[in-house]
């Protein structure tokens, strides 16, 4: 599994990838975890507000810090 979080990070992007680090060791999937601080790779998801989580390719949030539950629901 593919994780990515991006932002050029502030506060709520580094909120976000230790919310992701937290789910995945909890549900204990592998996963690799990338940050994504370029503004074009950015703007190609289509995400205009940051932070943003991405799985798999697919934006699954942006705009706000998602939970570890909401995370956790995500990556299973």
């Amino acid at each position: 599994m593919k994780i990515e979080i991006l932002g050029m990070g502030c506060p709520k992007c580094r909120k976000l990838y230790d919310n992701v680090k937290e789910a995945v060791k909890e549900t204990g999937v592998e996963a690799e975890i990338t940050k994504v601080t370029g503004i074009a790779e950015i703007s190609g998801y289509g995400v205009i507000i940051t932070p943003a989580l991405v799985v798999d390719g697919k934006v699954k949030v942006s705009g706000r810090v998602p939970t570890t539950d909401d995370i956790r629901r995500w990556i299973k």
